[in-house]
């Protein structure tokens, strides 16, 4: 029996994330993000799993109409950083049309008493990057890559996940048989301007 086709992902609707209070997090998004409050639910129980979980839930709107939502439970909690990545790893980056803005952006944050990493240059995109009243690390960037620059980056994309799903497949076996310890290193270095010089 054929299966449907899948569905057209059309954008990001909404990524939501716990909070440890709503207000704070409203300053913060709104007032010096600029994002606009856009919706409230609250309830005493969960929809999806019916379990009693009392909450407020709300939503940031962007330009392009997708969201950024928070839970509040109510507890005065700050959401656990996962013990086992670093702190750099999980974000949620946001696009924005300029570097001027990642800079006026960058600007704005700091008198806010926000710490600002960047801009820092990706190549195909500059980023600036900050923490949340939450602990979530966002990221603001602007490209600067064409159309055509991203279409020819995307040709190459499989190749080389292939390449180094084949050699993280080895790096398993030899750690099985205890011939490696330390992480698996990638085969290419795209930012070799941040490598030690004596690598």
């Amino acid at each position: 029996m054929a299966l449907p086709s899948p569905a057209a992902v059309q954008q990001l609707h909404h990524f939501a994330h716990r909070c440890r209070d709503a207000e704070e997090t409203r300053h913060f998004y709104e007032d010096i993000l600029g994002l606009p409050l856009y919706h409230i639910i609250q309830s005493d129980y969960v929809p999806s799993t019916g379990e009693y979980c009392p909450y407020t839930h709300f939503f940031f709107r962007l330009q392009d109409g997708s969201f950024i939502a928070f839970f509040d439970l109510g507890d005065d909690v700050l959401p656990a950083p996962s013990p086992n990545t670093p702190r750099w790893v999980n974000h949620v980056a946001f696009r924005v049309n300029t570097v001027q803005e990642l800079e006026d952006t960058r600007a704005r944050l700091q008198a806010h008493g926000i710490e600002v990493l960047g801009v820092t240059d990706h190549h195909i995109f500059k980023s600036i990057y900050f923490f949340d009243p939450n602990g979530i690390r966002l990221e603001l960037a602007a490209q600067v890559a064409d159309a055509a620059h991203m279409e020819r980056e995307s040709h190459s994309a499989h190749a080389r996940l292939a390449e180094w799903t084949a050699r993280k497949q080895q790096w398993r076996q030899e750690r099985a048989a205890g011939q490696a310890q330390a992480p698996l290193k990638p085969q290419h270095n795209d930012r070799p301007e941040y490598a030690p010089k004596s690598e």
